[in-house]
């Protein structure tokens, strides 16, 4: 191994260890220096039309493409083929994935009814909308790998969700648009449109396919040199993805922030995220999964692609800063839940 390799895989793991401060840093950089991140934003290759749906190529979305391509390079689409005698489990996870997100959203439209700042809870619920609706997350996939987990399940649960986002996602956003009201429900009845299926198609499904296709068509050893690159890359990408969607959202809502509206985001968010993560391991158990299939299925749960939710989010949504300061919130929450997750695993390893 060059030194050039080891110093390249020390940077990632560094950066993989510290995932959670290196993110409050990128969103601390975008409440004290949003400029930069906001001159990033405005950057355009133009705009695709398809029928009367369209996407803007910006900076946000072509980052989010090349995070996508890059993580499916790492993804060996042979592996997958060793769950066919496992298909049960995989839609189990694929269901459970959609609807906890879902039914936790409609229970807090009724819990928090009588919250005193109508505007705010239909904020949260929107927010929750986009958190709910995203393909699992590619980076599960690492942390279930890390914790001993089914490697195979992690990628089949991720292509799977990528695949079916396009027609899932949009039943989510209408869904979820008959419990909110004024501009935040037909936004999201717009989302429920042609646009929503376009982005994902072009931004997340299409960057995944060619991602593995590359990786099919290049010779192992071929891949296996380029990996500690493209896991930096690809890191560094995560990185001003967030510093970028965050320059958007986080200065106007924090300059005057409301203590008791950032203690309801995070907590709720905190509880969806546990809720997801403790579901993952019990539908495990249920369905009769040995124990690395449960590891998989617990942080397949608990981890969706946010990078996506707030790329759209704030492509669509920018006229309602505390939509994103939720999925921001939600993305924190579960980079913590996955670290203690991982250690729990670790733990019972140690003791078995």
């Amino acid at each position: 191994m060059s030194a050039l390799v080891r110093q390249v895989e020390t940077v990632t793991h560094f950066l993989h260890d510290r995932l959670v401060w290196v993110l409050m840093g990128a969103y601390l950089a975008a409440v004290v220096c949003p400029g930069p991140g906001l001159a990033l934003r405005n950057l355009s290759l133009g705009t695709v039309h398809a029928k009367t749906a369209s996407i803007e190529l910006g900076a946000p979305t072509l980052l989010l493409e090349l995070l996508l391509f890059n993580a499916a390079l790492g993804i060996n689409a042979a592996e997958v083929t060793r769950l066919m005698h496992r298909v049960r489990i995989v839609g189990l996870g694929l269901f459970a994935n959609s609807a906890l997100p879902l039914c936790f959203t409609l229970l807090a439209a009724v819990v928090l009814s009588r919250w005193h700042n109508s505007d705010e809870v239909q904020s949260l619920l929107v927010g929750l909308a986009f958190i709910g609706a995203m393909p699992i997350a590619g980076s599960s996939t690492a942390w279930s790998q890390n914790a001993a987990g089914n490697v195979a399940l992690s990628l089949g649960l991720v292509l799977a969700s990528t695949m079916v986002s396009p027609s899932l996602t949009p039943l989510q956003f209408h869904i979820v648009a008959h419990v909110t009201t004024g501009d935040y429900s037909e936004d999201l009845a717009e989302l429920a449109g042609g646009s929503t299926e376009l982005f994902l198609v072009l931004a997340v499904v299409v960057p995944s396919v060619l991602g593995m296709l590359v990786h099919a068509l290049l010779r192992p050893a071929r891949v296996a040199r380029a990996l500690p690159f493209v896991k930096l890359a690809n890191t560094v990408t995560l990185i001003v993805l967030n510093y970028i969607n965050a320059a958007a959202a986080l200065p106007g809502v924090l300059r005057r922030p409301d203590a008791d509206y950032l203690a309801l985001v995070f907590g709720v968010t905190a509880v969806l995220c546990t809720s997801a993560f403790a579901l993952g391991s019990w539908i495990g158990g249920l369905a009769g999964a040995h124990q690395a299939e449960r590891t998989s299925l617990m942080f397949g749960l608990g981890m969706n692609n946010n990078g996506s939710g707030l790329v759209l989010a704030s492509t669509t949504m920018a006229d309602h800063p505390n939509v994103l300061l939720t999925i921001v919130a939600y993305n924190l929450v579960q980079q913590i839940a996955a670290g203690i997750a991982d250690h729990w695993v670790a733990r019972r390893h140690a003791a078995a």
